[in-house]
């Protein structure tokens, strides 16, 4: 596994109205969270691969439908992979300091907590492309859809 990289289940309690799950636990987190950003995406979408130089961590959340989250350690150049959403109630934390991204498996509602909030003056923002050899066979298309800034990247 990548270093600093968490997998954690979330525990359903269902009955018949539906469901409920914890989804983040300050304390049980190496940092504390500082902002939520809920996305939607399209079926083929990839959004990444980010990484953030001054020490921002997200914790990754699939709310409804699937997505693939990979992540690729800049300095080893180990990656890891995890399908979540519908099909593995899962969050995953991700150290900043790792190249992020996810693609969407189905059209999805994706939130993720940060542990910085965003400096639209001063973003500490950084790419590497989605189709980086070293991460390149672990997307599930080779024709995604991609935002311009993801597709330069």
């Amino acid at each position: 596994m990548v270093d600093g990289v968490r997998v954690i289940p979330l525990r359903r309690f269902e009955d018949g109205r539906g469901w409920f799950a914890e989804l983040m636990r300050a304390s049980e987190l190496p940092k504390p969270v500082r902002q939520s950003n809920l996305v939607f995406s399209r079926q083929g979408v990839i959004r990444g691969l980010h990484y953030h130089e001054r020490g921002q961590d997200d914790l990754f959340a699939c709310l409804q439908g699937m997505v693939r989250v990979v992540i690729l350690d800049r300095e080893t150049g180990e990656t890891f992979t995890e399908d979540i959403g519908d099909d593995n109630p899962a969050a995953v934390y991700v150290p900043g300091r790792h190249a992020h991204g996810y693609e969407a498996l189905t059209d999805c509602l994706f939130l993720y907590h940060v542990t910085e909030e965003y400096d639209r003056d001063d973003p500490d923002e950084h790419g590497f492309p989605w189709n980086d050899p070293r991460v390149a066979h672990l997307w599930s298309t080779e024709s995604p859809i991609l935002s311009e800034r993801d597709a330069v990247s």
